[in-house]
């Protein structure tokens, strides 16, 4: 019979995490109103999910709006095939109020309607296409559109935050949450 990602990643609570986890767990229970069973699953190496948040918390400090935050985040999600991450961004998009024809492109990795969002788009993929040596051509098409060089290494940190979420996920094959089953 085979295994399972789920025999393997059981989803853990504040009380059956390793101790190092249960304060994590027990915070993002607040923040959110429910324990995600992404976390639940993440909670399995302590190090990766607090690595995890301390990222995401960094990357949401940057000087990127909220909108190029959650185009880099849908785009890696998209690319990555992280079924979770996508409804989950889909959901954050739409509480923004992002425009619908922007998050269809986005989880068709198709173009985007809007220049500025679409040159974030293609920056991701060429850092990603080439480990990071993004060429120069393409650095300047980013550049162009108002971003600086800062903003670049900002989204490089996106990159590897979600990156490690999108990895992570999919190994621990974590489900869609009820709450985030409109946005799947």
């Amino acid at each position: 019979m085979p295994t399972t990602a789920a025999q393997h990643f059981p989803d853990l609570t504040p009380e059956t995490a390793p101790p190092a986890a249960r304060r994590s767990l027990e915070g993002i229970t607040r923040n959110l109103g429910y324990l995600p069973s992404a976390a639940a699953r993440l909670a399995h190496s302590p190090q990766l999910l607090d690595g995890f948040l301390t990222l995401t918390a960094l990357f949401d400090a940057t000087k990127l709006d909220p909108l190029v935050r959650e185009t880099v985040v849908l785009t890696i999600a998209t690319r990555n095939g992280c079924h979770l991450c996508v409804a989950m961004h889909t959901a954050k998009l739409t509480h923004l109020d992002a425009d619908p024809d922007l998050i269809a492109a986005l989880r068709a990795q198709q173009p985007l309607p809007d220049a500025r969002l679409e040159a974030v788009r293609r920056f991701v993929h060429s850092a990603l296409d080439h480990t990071g040596a993004v060429p120069e051509p393409d650095l300047a098409a980013f550049l162009a559109h108002g971003f600086t060089p800062g903003n670049a290494l900002e989204i490089v940190l996106g990159l590897g935050a979600y990156t490690l979420s999108t990895f992570a996920n999919r190994l621990t094959d974590a489900p869609i949450d009820p709450q985030l089953a409109a946005h799947a």
